[in-house]
């Protein structure tokens, strides 16, 4: 009975290690082979791609829907010729769960994988906590969506492919002044996170007229002080460039006071969440963003198809098939890496670091290329409304920062 019993325990072991695996979830990768390369099944070559994103966390949302992209794009195109010979393409996931005080340990997760370089992550404060790590390793990262000036500032081996903060502030200024000819806002975000008080101060600077700002501490669940104080103040316009978690929260009692002031938003508030959260409502949304639905059919076509057939990645999409736009965003950084691989003629992190600088390329979401600081060459940003009645976005204009 005992030997029985044993033989049963091994192979639950081995039927409980097997189910672990596949599917489109976040997934680690294995180690073996050197330069980021290794033998696959049959004998097949392999490259890694790290993806540091946060699952969970308060930007968990954002962070499953940059990860589509990317895992759409792996679907599309899952392997690379590097310097004459194909390599199947495994993306390796590292959770940084949305804190800055794991974010370290998540970019050690992807160094030790052994990959070639890395794509994320989205929320800039992760971004400059865990940069350090790929710059001692010698290792390369891409930013999609994380637009803080510091994660690049001197960190050589972090790129970005997206705007930055000083841009998409200015951009939101100028429109809060030539859509409402706003004199005062409200501006609020939470307490010491990068990307929100980055985001305050850069609309602030470029706002001509007067601003009061608040900070509210992590964890806040009850904001009625702070739209209150909004309405007291008697601003034109509110700036809340936070988390897809508290802005739904801003959204959901903006919509049940029938709080009239438009709510201004940054990339974060990109979502189909905000849109359920004002869905019925008359509140008035406005985000910056990188991308629109119809800005590539052909994108916008198979990325929906692949949704609808694959029902954990159209969970992670927040449950329906809306396109934000930092998928837009994952998916052309997925190219780009492949860009660099095939520049580098190489596998190796050296090589591939080597090969970005003087990287360009045309993705669904515009054309993409690096300054000397590594940041991506952008002027434009699309600022979308919220379509209540529908449930969409709709593109109100594209517009550049004076």
């Amino acid at each position: 009975m005992k030997k029985v019993f044993a033989m049963l325990l091994t192979l639950a072991m081995v039927l409980s290690l097997a189910a672990c695996g596949g599917g489109s979830q976040p997934s680690g990768g294995s180690s073996d082979g050197g330069s980021g390369s290794s033998g696959g099944s049959g004998g097949d070559k392999v490259v890694r791609i790290g993806v540091f994103e946060p699952a969970t966390g308060d930007s968990g949302a954002g962070g499953k829907q940059e990860m589509l992209g990317m895992q759409y794009a792996n679907k599309e195109t899952p392997s690379v010729v590097i310097g004459g010979e194909t390599y199947s393409v495994e993306l390796v996931y590292a959770d940084n769960a949305s804190d800055a005080s794991k974010a370290p340990t998540a970019a050690s997760q992807l160094v030790s994988q052994d990959v070639s370089l890395v794509l994320g992550t989205y929320g800039s404060g992760c971004a400059i906590a865990g940069g350090p790590v790929f710059g001692e390793a010698g290792l390369a990262a891409i930013g999609v969506t994380c637009t803080n000036p510091g994660v690049t500032a001197g960190n050589d081996y972090y790129f970005r492919i997206c705007f930055l903060d000083p841009f998409q502030g200015t951009v939101l200024a100028n429109f809060a002044q030539e859509k409402f000819s706003a004199k005062k806002a409200y501006l609020l975000g939470e307490l010491g996170n990068d990307y929100d008080q980055g985001l305050l101060n850069y609309f602030e600077q470029a706002f001509d007229g007067e601003c009061v700002k608040d900070s509210f501490p992590p964890n806040t669940s009850d904001f009625s002080t702070y739209l209150n104080k909004a309405v007291a103040e008697g601003v034109d316009v509110i700036f809340c460039p936070v988390s897809i978690a508290y802005s739904t929260q801003i959204v959901k009692l903006a919509a049940s006071m029938n709080l009239d002031i438009p709510i201004l938003g940054s990339d974060t508030l990109d979502s189909n969440k905000v849109l359920d959260a004002a869905k019925g409502s008359d509140v008035q949304i406005y985000v910056s963003t990188f991308y629109q639905e119809g800005g590539s059919p052909e994108f916008d076509e198979g990325i929906k198809a692949w949704l609808a057939e694959d029902s954990t990645a159209m969970t992670n999409n927040g449950g329906d098939d809306t396109i934000a736009a930092v998928t837009a965003m994952g998916y052309d950084a997925y190219y780009v890496a492949l860009e660099a691989l095939k520049a580098a003629g190489s596998p190796d992190k050296a090589a591939v670091k080597a090969a970005l600088p003087s990287l360009s390329y045309t993705g669904v979401s515009g054309d993409i290329a690096f300054d000397e600081v590594g940041d991506a060459i952008r002027d434009t940003a699309y600022i979308k409304t919220a379509d209540n009645a529908a449930g969409a976005w709709t593109l109100e204009t594209v517009q550049t920062a004076k």
